[in-house]
Formats: structure tokens, sequence, C-alpha cells
């Protein structure tokens, strides 16, 4: 068939044409407005999580800066990441699930079913910019026209599952902060009880040798290379102490894992200068005389092991308090509320390409039709 006789075809059933249009149109209508299942989508939307000094302490070394940067790159998209793949978890949706008793919703047996039901009605993506923005689809039965209590219901519980999905996110984030101070606040104790006990034998040979050579005082000179050797042996246990806990925890290609192991050997190297003599310290302990450099040495073990006792116990301390801490991780820019429409069936949109569809449909079969007639003409002449 040509393209004049296919016009021809259309114009001359453009009656009936129009007519099954129109009824599709209508008839659709009619079905997704008073049969058709409603569904609603409240949107909620979570500020990136940005990087928090407070947190600091062993804890945070693991990854790099706590749970909430494992994920390692830029720092608000990766852990706008790390946040989207929690709430996509099994996890977070068993709280929701359990939070709403969506089991009875979804009239599903067990709850992991209802889990993974609820996980395919979740819609959620990360901008550019790290805000992650979430929602679930939430339907009704069949026939919702005449029954406005069970869409209102559905209208609110779309809402109320979205913003308990950012509930699971900030119960999981919290969970994990505090189990990994938890781990550093144990580790730290072990090593408060060993500090101690060397502090305290430091100090029983330092009396010790007072008491047997009348010694109390050092000169001045070597005083102040003893203090600043002090801090630095402090320094080089502390910074030990913390390797001591990551090794434990991450790969050797860990950035933390690195960075603390290049600051360490450069501690060492610092310490051994001041040990052995350079132009860089006042005073180098082995220009000391033999009675001078004994009280010296125990001096500054007594003063290194009280600096370590120090440190730790304010680490100990800061892992402890947020061990316990309940303040939220996960702040929210815009809170899930009731939708007003629904985000689906879009009403008049389907009925009209339903409607073209069916014209579509009927246009081909007329064309059909036709061209069987031409060619059986055709056959006869």
């Amino acid at each position: 068939m040509n393209y004049h006789q296919i016009l021809n075809v259309l114009i001359f059933n453009k009656n009936k044409l129009i007519i099954v249009f129109l009824s599709s149109v209508i008839l659709i209508f009619l079905v997704l407005f008073f049969i058709f299942p409603v569904t609603f989508n409240s949107e909620v939307t979570i500020l990136p999580p940005e990087k928090n000094s407070e947190l600091g302490g062993l804890g945070t070394l693991l990854g790099g800066d706590g749970f909430s940067s494992l994920i390692t790159g830029g720092m608000g998209t990766a852990n706008s990441q790390l946040f989207m793949e929690i709430i996509k978890s099994r996890t977070a949706s068993l709280y929701v699930v359990d939070k709403f008793n969506l089991k009875k919703f979804y009239n599903k047996k067990n709850r992991a079913a209802a889990g993974k039901e609820l996980n395919n009605d979740l819609s959620i993506e990360v901008t550019k910019e790290g805000i992650v923005k979430l929602g679930v689809d939430v339907s009704t039965g069949f026939f919702p026209f005449f029954n406005k209590s069970e869409v209102d219901s559905v209208r609110s519980l779309s809402a109320a599952i979205s913003n308990g999905f950012v509930e699971a996110l900030d119960k999981i984030n919290r969970e994990k902060l505090s189990s990994k101070a938890r781990s550093a606040r144990e580790y730290i104790e072990l090593q408060l009880v060993d500090t101690k006990v060397k502090l305290d034998s430091a100090e029983q040979q330092l009396a010790d040798f007072q008491q047997r050579n009348k010694t109390i005082a050092l000169p001045e000179q070597l005083k102040a290379s003893m203090e600043t050797a002090a801090k630095l042996k402090a320094e080089i246990v502390k910074t030990e102490v913390e390797f001591g806990f990551i090794q434990n925890n991450v790969r050797e290609d860990n950035k933390s894992y690195l960075a603390l192991k290049n600051k360490l050997d450069e501690l060492r190297g610092q310490y051994n200068k001041m040990e052995i003599g350079s132009n860089d310290f006042l005073l180098a302990f082995d220009n000391v005389p033999e009675l001078g450099k004994k009280l010296a040495r125990l001096m500054r073990a007594v003063k290194i092991q009280n600096e370590v006792y120090l440190l730790l116990e304010q680490q100990y301390f800061k892992e402890k308090i947020q061990e316990k801490r309940d303040i939220p991780t996960v702040e929210i820019l815009d809170e899930a509320i009731p939708p007003l429409k629904a985000s689906s069936p879009r009403t008049i949109f389907s009925s009209v390409v339903g409607g073209i569809f069916v014209l579509l449909l009927l246009s081909l079969m007329l064309l059909i039709k036709e061209k069987k007639i031409i060619e059986l003409r055709s056959k006869k002449e």
C-alpha cells in the first residue's frame, strides 16, 4: 500500500477511529480513577555528613576519619554514597519493617520478605552536591475511590516510612561509631594499665637512686634537653599506641596507616639524634657525666611515662564519651510530609497515552484488512 491508500483508509474510517479513541480514553480514565491502586511517595532529603573533629581519638583512625569516611575520595560525596548504601541495606529495611509492622501491610509471612518488598519500593539518589534524596512508593488496594480512609492512611504511611529510613540510618551510624569507640576505649584501657605499672616502677627507681646518691636536681641545660626528649619520647609512645591499634584494623595501604608509619619513623629519627648528639639539640646525653646521665635517664623515664599516661587518659575519656554519646549523626534538610498528590497513576496522561495506543492498534488492523482486500482483488483480476 502507498501513502495515498493509507490516508484514504484512515479518512474513510475517521468516525470509527475517533469513537474508539474517545471510548478508550474514557474507559482507561474510569479504571484508573475508580479501580486502580493509588501510589504515594513522600521524599525526605538529608544533608551530606560533615567532617567532625570532635569525634577524634583512636576511634576515628579507622578508614581515616571514622565510620562515615570508610569510602575514600571526596569527603561529601563519598560519605553521601555510604549513607545511600546503608539506607539500601537489609538492616535498615528490617528496622523500618519492625517499626511500622509492614509484614502485615505487605501481607508477607516473614520480616525478610517484607524487607525485600520494601527495598523494591525504595527510590534513592545522591545529587552532585552530596544531598541524599529518598522516598518509598506506598500503594493502596484496588477501588481506592470508595475507601478514603485507606487513602489517607497510606498517604501518611508514605511519609512515616521515608522518615523511618532516616531513623534507621542514624541508628546504624551511631551504633558503628559507638562500636569503634568501645574498641578503642578497651585498647587504651590496657595501655593505661601497662603505662601505670611502668610509671610506678620508674618513680621507684628514681627515688632509690636519689636516696642512694644524694642527688636531687639536674643542671638547667641538661634539664631543658631532658624535657624536650621526654616530650618527644612521649609523642613516640603515643604514636606507637595509635599505630598498634590501627595495625589490626586496616590494610597496609590505608592512608592513615601509612601516615602514622611515616610519622613514627620521623619521630624516632629525631629522638635518635638527641641520644647520640646533634647540633639541632642543646645537649646530647652521651656528653653528660656518668652520674648525671643515670639521674637524667631516670628522671626522663618518669617524665615520659607521666606524659604518656596523661595523653592516654585524655584519649580514654574521649573515647568513653564517644561510646556513650547519643547525638544524631544525620542532619535532615527536608523532612517527609504526607503528599497532597499521588505519584501514580498519572490518570489523564495515562488515559491519553492508552487511547493513542488503542487508536494506533485499530488503525493498523484496518490497514491490514484493506491490504488483504486489495490483494484479493488483484488476484481476481
